[in-house]
C-alpha cells in the first residue's frame, strides 16, 4: 500500500480530491464509491471547492446502509449522500445508487447491488473510513475475506461510535446492508483514509499487522493499488512511519510504493 502522511483534515481533502479529479480527467475514473461517516467529508467539500464539468458525469455507489431506515430519515446513509455527495457534486440523483435497507427481501437487495455495479462497469475508486475496530464498509471484525454485499449485524462498539449521530443512541439500528471485503478489493483502485489518535492502532493493525478477519481493514493489503492517507495522529503508532515519509519525500515518477 502507498502511505501518505499529510498535517490536516484540510490538506488530506485536498489531496484525496486532487488522485480523483486527476482521475476523471485523464478518463480513468467514471464510477465513485463513496463513503459516509467524517472522514470523507474533506475531500467531498474540496471537490465541490474545486469542481469542474466532467464530476457531474459520475455514477457513484455507496458502501452501506441501515437496515429499517427509510430513505428519507436524515439519518439514512442514502440522505447523507444526498447531501454530501450528489448535491455538492452535481451529481445526477439517478447516477446514484444506495443500498435500499427497507427492501422486504434484503437477500435479494444485496445481489441486485452486486448486478448493478457489474453492470455500470465496476467501481474505479473506492472512497474508505476506518473504523476504531478496523472494520470498513459495515463489515465487522471475524467477516469473510472473501464476503461480498450482504446483511450485517453490527457490534455494539459501532453502534456506540455512530450514537453520536442520533438524539437516541437506542435509535442506531442493529443492521445494515454492506458491500463485502470481497467487493471491496474488486475496485480498481482503493483510497483510505483516517484522521485522529483514536484511529492509530486501528490504522496499524490494518497497514502493519497480520492479514486477518479481526481486523477486516488489512485485507487491503492484498489490493494492487490502495493508497492510505493518514493525518499525524493516526500514524502516530506505525512502526515504519519514518520510511513512508521518506518514499514519499523520495517518490518517482510512475512509482506507487
Amino acid at each position: 500500500m502507498r502511505v501518505v502522511i499529510l498535517d490536516s483534515a484540510e490538506v488530506i481533502g485536498a489531496y484525496g480530491a486532487g488522485v480523483i479529479l486527476d482521475g476523471v480527467r485523464r478518463g480513468r475514473i467514471h464510477t465513485l464509491g463513496v463513503a459516509t461517516g467524517s472522514s470523507p467529508l474533506a475531500i467531498y467539500r474540496a471537490l465541490a471547492d474545486q469542481w469542474v464539468p466532467a464530476l457531474a458525469h459520475l455514477k457513484a455507489f455507496a458502501l452501506d446502509e441501515y437496515v429499517g431506515l427509510p430513505a428519507d430519515d436524515p439519518h439514512s446513509y442514502r440522505s447523507v449522500i444526498q447531501q454530501e455527495v450528489t448535491d455538492r457534486l452535481r451529481l445526477d440523483p439517478a447516477n446514484v445508487q444506495v443500498p435500499n435497507g427497507c427492501a422486504a427481501d434484503l437477500d435479494a437487495e444485496c445481489e441486485r447491488y452486486e448486478a448493478a455495479m457489474a453492470e455500470a462497469g465496476g467501481v474505479d475508486l473506492q472512497l474508505l473510513g476506518i473504523g476504531r475496530n478496523g472494520h470498513i464498509g459495515f463489515n465487522e471484525p471475524s467477516s469473510s475475506l472473501s464476503s461480498r454485499t450482504r446483511p450485517k449485524t453490527l457490534m455494539a462498539a459501532t453502534r456506540r461510535d455512530n450514537a453520536r449521530f442520533f438524539a437516541d443512541p437506542g435509535d442506531v439500528p442493529r443492521h445494515c446492508l454492506t458491500q463485502g471485503l470481497g467487493t471491496i478489493l474488486d475496485a480498481a483502485e482503493v483510497l483510505l483514509v483516517a484522521q485522529g489518535s483514536a484511529k492509530a492502532e486501528a490504522v496499524r493493525a490494518a497497514l502493519e499487522g497480520p492479514l486477518s478477519s479481526m481486523c477486516p481493514a488489512s485485507v487491503l493489503q492484498l489490493h494492487r493499488r490502495a493508497t492510505v492517507v493518514l493525518d499525524e495522529e493516526a500514524a502516530q503508532h506505525l512502526a515504519l512511519r519514518e520510511y513512508y515519509l521518506d518514499t514519499e519525500r523520495n517518490r518517482i515518477e510512475g512509482m506507487r510504493a
